[in-house]
């Protein structure tokens, strides 16, 4: 299976920021890494080195986490590194950015059955190193259907034309490591339900955005970062909120650098 990208296809990226795909892989390599991300999750694989972590909670090792994620899921997950999906975001990556297009990993985030959680409206690039400029690419993908009901992705079109806005940690509390953004416009986003196997893509500036799951079935996303080298500004910008974090996740990390 390949997959060709149209001009059209192209200018509307360019144009709003993202881009709907009805499939990037086949069913029977969803299926293969469907097993993978579930076995990862039950293990909850990568805790100890802060890999593993509540993304909307303040991740006690004893609270059920509200959206747990994993970072680097393909360590833990060889399928995920041999899967048809990633061979394809790749060749998608490459046919809208160009040659240059690097795979930069990927991540995984699972709303479990019945989750109150929302992943509130953000930019990517609010988590990345301001120091830098970015012309990157998350290609988001459902490993069942994605739905208004389950958590599907809605987006701001052409938000990725204006400026990186304030973010601040989820109720503005620094322990928990997603950010929400602060003072956007997002009322005309837009949601894409999408099959299992497809994917949403979005530039790292644009708003985005999934709602809670209120079926009796987890809602699975695997999030692959593909894009062109980042190239360093003349002045830093300053991402204040960064500097606010103090989470467990980060201490795990800390802790498994120093052997602490």
């Amino acid at each position: 299976m390949e997959i060709n990208i149209t001009s059209e296809q192209r200018r509307f990226y360019r144009e709003n920021g993202y881009l709907v795909l009805d499939a990037i892989t086949t069913p029977d390599d969803v299926a293969s890494v469907r097993a993978a991300y579930d076995r990862i999750f039950e293990q909850r694989a990568g805790r100890e080195v802060g890999e593993q972590f509540d993304l909307a909670g303040t991740d006690e090792d004893e609270t059920r986490a509200a959206l747990p994620q994993i970072l680097n899921p393909s360590k833990y997950a060889p399928e995920i590194a041999e899967s048809l999906m990633k061979k394809n975001a790749i060749s998608v990556a490459k046919q809208l950015l160009g040659d240059e297009a690097a795979y930069g990993g990927e991540h995984a985030i699972l709303k479990p059955a019945g989750s109150a959680a929302e992943t509130p409206w953000h930019q990517d690039e609010a988590y990345w190193d301001p120091a830098f400029a970015y012309n990157s690419m998350s290609i988001w993908i459902p490993l069942q259907p994605a739905t208004l009901e389950n958590g599907c992705m809605w987006f701001v079109p052409g938000s990725h034309r204006g400026p990186i806005f304030e973010h601040r940690q989820i109720g503005d509390d620094p322990r928990v490591h997603g950010l929400e953004v602060i003072g956007a416009d997002v009322s005309s986003g837009v949601a894409y339900p999408i099959p299992a196997g497809g994917c949403t893509i979005h530039h790292n500036a644009t708003l985005h955005y999934t709602g809670p799951n209120r079926t009796d079935q987890p809602r699975r996303a695997l999030i692959m970062i593909l894009g062109l080298p980042g190239v360093r500004l003349p002045e830093p910008r300053d991402f204040p909120w960064q500097a606010r974090w103090q989470t467990a996740r980060q201490a795990r990390a800390k802790a498994a650098e120093t052997g602490g």
